[in-house]
């Protein structure tokens, strides 16, 4: 990058003296007394003032021109060029979300899995540095987006998910092993799996604590959350004839498997949300655990650029002194 700065900024005060000559010049315009005087001034009636004599506030203008730029030069510009160069020891993140149908009760607003997908997608949005991967599952698991850095594919993958895609159910085990096999190659300095759900492990051919201790053997730190609300919450119903209807159904989290899940890796952590805002201080507490190391170098060099100026000011002052002794001559 290249910017402008003044080596002697408190010289720039001086082109104050601009606006005050041109005030003197308009005050001494006004008061110039005639150099001949007539009684009778019928004989100039009519007459148009010549192009000379119209033009000639180009000599006041010019010597204005050449003090604004004398001082700009006194003032000593310099132009730096600036240059950074960033190392960054990124992290790997997977997304791993339950889309089961329960994911669609309603004690988060507007539903469980859109305020999941609200508050991870402004997760992803803060780091700009680490590449990042999403899996989904409910009865089965697939991986939605790899590893990526692209994060515009990442958020328009996030931002289309929904329920009913997949076999319902909750195969916590298979979500995390996939989730694995999509990180345990990285070479990042930091591997980490965030695993979300409302459920109980019921579905899948991966029991769920195995896969943890899988997941450790890897280095891969997992963080996983339960979400829902104590005691029951509201679930939507369609009736045959399309209404819907609300029915309050109990919360299931098995806590003790997510911790014991999480507590297998090296400093995993289990984490309850029990509304929109507490789910965005998990996020916000696992941002703040999980920084990337960013390194930056820079370099910054510096060039006078007040010759110009001064040729500006040379240039304009030479031209009024030409002007005035032969275009503009008087004759006293």
């Amino acid at each position: 990058m290249s910017q402008i700065t003044f080596a002697h900024p408190w010289v720039l005060a001086f082109l104050a003296l601009v606006p005050m000559m041109i005030a003197w010049y308009v005050w001494r315009y006004r008061k110039q007394n005639p150099a001949l005087q007539f009684s009778n001034i019928s004989l100039f009636r009519g007459a148009r003032k010549t192009f000379r004599q119209q033009t000639r506030p180009v000599l006041y203008i010019l010597r204005i021109v050449a003090v604004a730029a004398l001082v700009v030069a006194l003032a000593r510009p310099q132009s730096k060029m600036s240059r950074q160069e960033m190392k960054v020891e990124g992290i790997d993140i997977v997304l791993a979300m339950d889309v089961s149908g329960s994911m669609l009760a309603e004690d988060f607003k507007p539903n469980r899995l859109e305020a999941a997908k609200k508050v991870a997608s402004d997760f992803i949005a803060g780091r700009r540095h680490d590449r990042m991967g999403l899996v989904v599952f409910s009865g089965e698991a697939f991986t939605q987006v790899p590893l990526t850095i692209d994060h515009n594919v990442l958020q328009t993958q996030l931002k289309g998910l929904k329920s009913g895609v997949l076999k319902d159910g909750t195969a916590l085990g298979d979500g995390l092993a996939t989730a694995i096999n999509r990180i345990k190659d990285s070479e990042a300095k930091s591997k980490v799996i965030i695993l979300l759900t409302d459920g109980i492990n019921n579905q899948g051919a991966v029991d769920p604590q195995s896969a943890a201790e899988i997941a450790a053997l890897y280095n891969i730190r997992l963080y996983t959350i339960g979400v829902g609300t104590q005691g029951l919450a509201p679930y939507p119903f369609r009736d045959p004839f399309g209404h819907v209807h609300y029915q309050n159904v109990p919360v299931e989290l098995d806590e003790h498997l997510l911790t014991s899940m999480a507590q297998a890796t090296d400093d995993g952590h289990y984490f309850r949300a029990t509304n929109k805002k507490s789910l965005q201080q998990i996020f916000s507490q696992i941002d703040e655990m999980e920084k990337s190391k960013i390194d930056v170098t820079q370099y910054a060099q510096t060039k006078d650029e007040y010759a110009v100026w001064l040729l500006l000011a040379a240039f304009a002052l030479l031209a009024e002194i030409l002007l005035s002794l032969l275009y503009y001559r008087t004759t006293p």
